[in-house]
């Protein structure tokens, strides 16, 4: 083998479709475009959603509910997390930087403290939002929270 004779795999490439070259070619005359209408004109180019003047389904479909702008999101981190991460770490105290550590957040992440499960160890918990069910969970384990 040398770089003579090298060519492509067979079925490969594809023959481009020359458009526009006379009539002979059969692609002369509308070059695939067809007759009038926007689609056949230079700069043309369709909205997002556009269905050619029907109203689009964006605008058929009903709008439910209210979406806060401003909304805080919270990243959930349950009791039954808390515990398994104190157990299999040795953790007393379990602040944003343990939870980041271990993958349960990011670093631009609100964290809320979730009740499902529950606490064995006592735990100082540190994090942006406890639920009521959390925070009497990780108190009546003798432990305590910290609001950042």
């Amino acid at each position: 083998m040398n770089l003579s004779n090298l060519k492509p795999a067979s079925g490969s490439v594809k023959k481009v479709k020359r458009i526009g070259r006379g009539q002979g070619s059969g692609r002369g005359g509308t070059s695939t475009r067809g007759h009038k209408g926007a689609g056949s004109r230079s700069g043309h180019k369709t909205k997002i959603g556009f269905e050619g003047g029907q109203m689009p389904l964006q605008r058929r479909v009903p709008k439910v509910g209210f979406k806060p702008i401003n909304r805080t999101e919270y990243v959930g981190v349950n009791l039954d997390v808390l515990q398994g991460l104190a157990e299999r770490f040795n953790l007393t105290t379990i602040d944003f930087a343990a939870i980041q550590e271990h993958g349960l957040a990011s670093k631009n992440d609100l964290i809320k403290i979730l009740g499902r499960g529950e606490v064995k160890a006592k735990l100082e918990v540190t994090a942006h939002a406890f639920s009521a069910t959390a925070q009497k969970a990780i108190e009546a384990a003798g432990g305590s929270i910290v609001k950042l």
